[in-house]
Parts: C-alpha cells; structure tokens; sequence
C-alpha cells in the first residue's frame, strides 16, 4: 500500500463528524495507486453540497458524496488523486434511516469517493457489482459490515 496523504477540511459545523485519523485510515485503505498521492477530503452542509451537486451534475439536492477526481494538463505530473465532498447531514440521516452505525457509513463514503476517483463507478450492473464488492471487502478488513446487505433487507420488507 502506498502512502496517501489526506488533506482533512471540515467546514461543517455540526456534531457527528468522526475525527480526521478515521479519514486517513479509510481513504489510505481504498487507496490502490502504487505511488504516492494526495486526496482532499471536505467536509460539508447541505448549502455547499447542494451547490455543488447542481453544478456538476445538475441535481438541485444535496447528496452524500462528490468526487472530483485531479485531471492534469498534458505534460504535468502532480500527485494529486482528486477531492471528496461529503455532506455531513447526509451522512447522518442515511446511517439513522439505513439502520447503520454512523462511523461505519462514513467510512463507507470514504472508500465509495475513494473508489470513484480511481475511476470505479456503478453506472451499468457490472461495473457496480465490481464497485460493490471492492467496497464490501474494503470495509470488511476495517471490521465493518457490508453495508448492502441492510438496504437489500429493507428492501425485501
């Protein structure tokens, strides 16, 4: 595994955040570069992730996570691996309608950002069921349950 380095930015005022060593322990975990690099991980409100999700993907709603992944001009080398922006609130209502231990769906939007700015998505069935499965493994050896299996339970009720 690589060095990754986590630039941590929490503009969110409110309670619930997890602190920065969980951050740097999820994102270093999804990490699959063999060089070094560095991800910005923004920690938001509604305001500025709905802001930013209209913008970008023109959904006038805040969502759980954006990722931005770092695209250098022709001929320039950065280790830069992107930015994610993850809305607190979001976060924190999803794990309590989800039924999921708030510390384990943050880690599960680190790895899912992480993932996508590495160029993993879920657009198609078997791009997401690769997605998935790296997720699940991922939060598995960081002692978390697969954070499908919750949704597929509320789904067959």
């Amino acid at each position: 595994m690589s060095q990754l380095t986590v630039d941590f930015q929490k503009v969110y005022e409110g309670e619930g955040v997890p602190d920065k060593p969980g951050f740097q322990a999820w994102a270093e975990r999804a990490w699959r570069g063999a060089a070094p690099s560095e991800v910005t991980i923004r920690i938001v409100g509604i305001e500025e992730s709905q802001a930013l999700n209209l913008q970008y993907r023109g959904k006038d709603r805040p969502t759980n996570v954006l990722s931005f992944p770092f695209e250098a001009p022709a001929g320039i080398k950065l280790p830069l691996a992107g930015d994610l922006v993850i809305c607190a609130p979001v976060v924190e209502k999803e794990a309590q309608e989800q039924h999921k231990e708030p510390v384990a769906h943050w880690a599960h939007m680190v790895i899912h950002g992480m993932l996508h700015l590495q160029g993993y998505d879920h657009i198609n069935d078997e791009d997401a069921e690769v997605m998935e499965s790296l997720e699940i493994q991922l939060l598995a050896q960081l002692g978390f349950a697969n954070p499908y299996e919750a949704e597929e339970t509320e789904k067959d009720s």
